[in-house]
């Protein structure tokens, strides 16, 4: 099973760039990182008073979802997945199947996350959306209102602060392994990802 790792900063794209590739590529398994974010009394106390806390590691599952990549390489049966509810910062729990391809399947791990699980990515094809801080900001914007019941003054903060984290930390990544840089809506380096992966995928 290929896995492909999309990170970068909230807004850039990630999740649009991942539905493009899943639809592109059949029974592509797409996980991400915001499913499994914390929901135990600790961090709903921290939320309280600390704006970035879910811009940082310790918000998240980082076990479970490196349980749930084992199970996916390993081609278990019954594969445990999470969801995360914003509104309500609750955690759920579900199984389910997968319909495994062989080895050219292509599995996708996607969020700001992604790129800081103490993965081997040497063995991965790694892949950072980079876009205009103003236009992440729209978006972000958009999606937290509509999604997560922010307020503009509420979002505004957050994604400062998670805008500076990610590219504080993002360095080492960059730094030690091949990482492909994208605009997802920039057509000619998108078919140039296109024809990369798809040779990946044969390989």
């Amino acid at each position: 099973m290929k896995t492909i790792i999309i990170t970068g900063p909230s807004g850039s794209g990630k999740s649009y760039l991942s539905k493009k590739i899943s639809k592109l590529f059949n029974n592509t398994i797409v996980i991400k990182t915001d499913s499994y974010y914390k929901d135990n009394i600790f961090i709903k106390f921290l939320s309280i008073f600390q704006y970035d806390i879910y811009d940082r590691p310790i918000s998240f599952k980082k076990s479970e979802i490196k349980k749930t990549l084992r199970s996916l390489h390993n081609k278990d049966r019954l594969i445990s997945f999470y969801n995360y509810d914003f509104q309500r910062k609750q955690s759920s729990k579900s199984e389910g199947t997968i319909n495994y391809e062989g080895d050219n399947q292509l599995l996708i791990l996607e969020g700001i996350f992604a790129h800081r699980l103490d993965l081997n990515y040497n063995e991965t094809i790694n892949i950072i959306c980079e876009e205009e801080k103003d236009i992440c900001f729209k978006r972000r914007l958009k999606r937290d209102q509509l999604e997560r019941g922010r307020d503009s003054r509420e979002v505004n903060n957050k994604f400062n602060i998670s805008w500076y984290l990610f590219h504080e930390n993002v360095q080492n990544y960059l730094n030690n392994f091949e990482v492909l840089s994208i605009n997802p809506l920039d057509m000619v380096s998108y078919n140039q990802l296109v024809l990369y992966l798809q040779k990946q995928k044969n390989n």
